[in-house]
């Protein structure tokens, strides 16, 4: 009987290429991203041999990039990108724009139509969430001050990304593209004003509707104790959403399934759902990637050397020279600029989806998405060596310039407590390290009983906005002694450390028992092996169940600190 695979043989030949590459890159320290690229430059028609189903292919990375979007949707934190704002909000906006100036005016120079500059520009002005995160997981700065910068930076890139794929199918005929979408002959504000109200009726939908019926129906769906049924809802919600939005919305499935993980993040089940989902978008994103290099023609390289050339720089070095002076311009050290600046130096998955809809509207020609590919699979392979690269960077900058000198040194004032900081908040306070949704219930339980405590919080701006409402704050990383020593830990009756298991929680816990021996420390974990293994020590309380940590923690701290005990148990639980 003769069967049609078309479907088998592209899942197949794309997952086992992909594997096979995606080891081999990462032995040689390159991200496993550019073998699944490559992957698909393999499988695909621009080169010899076995040719994938192309339009099998597009449909597979449709549904990647749904989960993508579910999984970025999953993790956004309104709170987080807030904390970040100042810097973060105006330094992506201005970045973005002056790489999308630099993206036309060299698309200008080729004879291209502006339209089309403008979303080349757009498409190398977007970083890659996924490249960042395991560039800075691999050097233990996701949860830093210099990390969380990053992360929000992305987050607002993220935002004009999914703005721009909104905007494009209406602006398609402005922008001189050869689509269908021109022919309506509908005037432009009439076009741009019905997707905005389309799309308006669909996120009003998702954050009145939605943000009540997703987190009630994940939680019938666990009461039932099935696994597999779990993580069928997840799916089915992302991916169901994603295409209702397409159909009755006009939406794009991007934004669809982006807003399908953001309100599922309002459920007390969205840890789960995050690890539920992971494996089935890990693996439609590696489809996703090798499509994506379906699409590209390698013959690029050689007939336009220049024009790729000039692609990569101005991704590797047009946006990092960018980020690197906003973020000094906003008077942050000038290892913050560094690190910032070089996370942003590579784009991924937005590029390919802008370009890609670009290339359908008929606003790019081909040849652009080619240079966005080969700008992408550049510069992902060279981010890990200048991550490397950073910190002898930042020793030979210091070494011979006075500038960067005093930039490294700047002072901060909100470092240290003020010296007219009242005596309850430096002998018997808390020292409440973390200042997340955890920290903040358990301040305003102290401060609703009148216990005196000190916040040691990594935002720099978090710190701000507490000394503006009165609260007594340091600035720093806890795991530092200087910042435990400036929140007067020696005199302190008890250590919270409410920040979501920091890697560095024992060095923490070292230096406090060193600075004062019988303090009593209550520690906020979620690993449960370092959960298990802190019990066993028997060096401070652990609370590790997330739907009842901050009940727990604030009862226990409340608890200690009532009056019967208030000054007599500062030893250890």
């Amino acid at each position: 009987m003769d069967h049609n695979i078309s479907l088998i043989t592209t899942i197949s030949a794309g997952f086992g290429v992909a594997l096979v590459l995606g080891i081999a890159f990462e032995r040689i320290k390159i991200p496993a991203l550019v073998g699944y690229l490559v992957a698909g430059i393999i499988i695909g028609p621009a080169t010899p041999g076995f040719v994938a189903d192309v339009h099998l292919a597009s449909q597979l990375s449709e549904i990647g990039v749904m989960l993508l979007m579910f999984g970025v949707g999953l993790h956004f934190s309104l709170n987080d990108l807030l904390a970040v704002k100042r810097i973060a909000l105006p330094g992506a906006v201005v970045q973005m724009a002056m790489a999308t100036v630099l993206g036309m005016l060299l698309a200008w120079s080729w004879g291209w139509h502006w339209g089309s500059g403008l979303v080349f520009g757009i498409s190398l002005s977007c970083a890659s969430t996924v490249v960042l995160l395991k560039a800075l997981e691999s050097r233990n700065e996701v949860e830093t001050m210099n990390g969380r910068i990053a992360v929000g930076w992305l987050v607002v890139e993220d935002l004009a990304c999914v703005l721009v794929l909104v905007l494009l199918p209406p602006l398609v005929g402005f922008l001189g593209g050869t689509s269908a979408v021109v022919s309506e002959g509908k005037p432009l504000w009439i076009a741009i004003g019905k997707t905005l109200l389309q799309v308006s009726a669909f996120i009003a939908l998702m954050l009145i509707v939605g943000r009540r019926v997703l987190p009630w129906l994940l939680w019938q769906v666990a009461r039932t104790g099935s696994r597999e049924l779990f993580t069928l809802s997840i799916v089915a919600t992302a991916i169901g959403i994603a295409y209702g939005a397409s159909e009755l919305f006009s939406a794009s499935f991007a934004l669809g399934a982006f807003f399908a993980g953001m309100v599922m993040r309002e459920s007390k089940f969205s840890h789960r759902a995050a690890q539920e989902s992971l494996p089935l978008r890990d693996a439609f994103s590696v489809l996703f990637f090798v499509s994506v290099g379906m699409l590209f023609e390698p013959s690029v390289l050689i007939d336009a050397p220049m024009q790729v050339a000039c692609v990569v720089a101005i991704i590797v070095f047009g946006k990092t020279l960018a980020a690197l002076a906003l973020v000094i311009a906003f008077r942050y050290p000038l290892n913050t600029a560094l690190t910032v600046a070089v996370s942003l130096a590579q784009i991924g998955e937005f590029s390919f989806i802008l370009a890609g809809l670009g290339v359908s509207l008929g606003v790019l020609p081909a040849e652009g998405m080619n240079l966005v590919l080969a700008g992408a699979l550049i510069s992902i392979a060279l981010n890990p060596f200048i991550f490397a690269a950073l910190n002898p960077l930042r020793s030979w900058i210091l070494s011979r310039s006075e500038l960067a000198r005093q930039l490294e040194r700047r002072d901060d004032p909100y470092a240290e407590l003020p010296e007219d900081t009242e005596r309850k908040y430096l002998d018997g306070q808390v020292v409440l390290v973390g200042y997340g949704k955890i920290g903040e219930q358990i301040a305003g339980a102290l401060d609703t009983r009148g216990i005196p405590y000190v916040v040691a919080e990594r935002n720099r701006d978090l710190v701000e906005g507490l000394r503006k409402n009165g609260v007594a704050a340091v600035s720093g990383n806890a795991a530092d002694p200087p910042v435990l020593i400036q929140a007067h830990i020696a005199n302190a009756a008890m250590l919270v450390l409410a920040m979501s298991d920091p890697l560095d929680i024992r060095l923490m816990i070292e230096t406090a028992r060193a600075l004062n021996p019988d303090i009593e420390i209550v520690v906020r974990m979620q690993n449960d092996d370092a959960c298990q293994l802190l019990r066993k020590e028997g060096t401070c309380t652990v609370f590790a169940c997330e739907e009842e940590l901050a009940k727990g923690m604030t009862g226990h701290i409340l608890h200690r600190f009532s009056p019967p005990n208030l000054g007599a148990e500062h030893s250890h639980g």
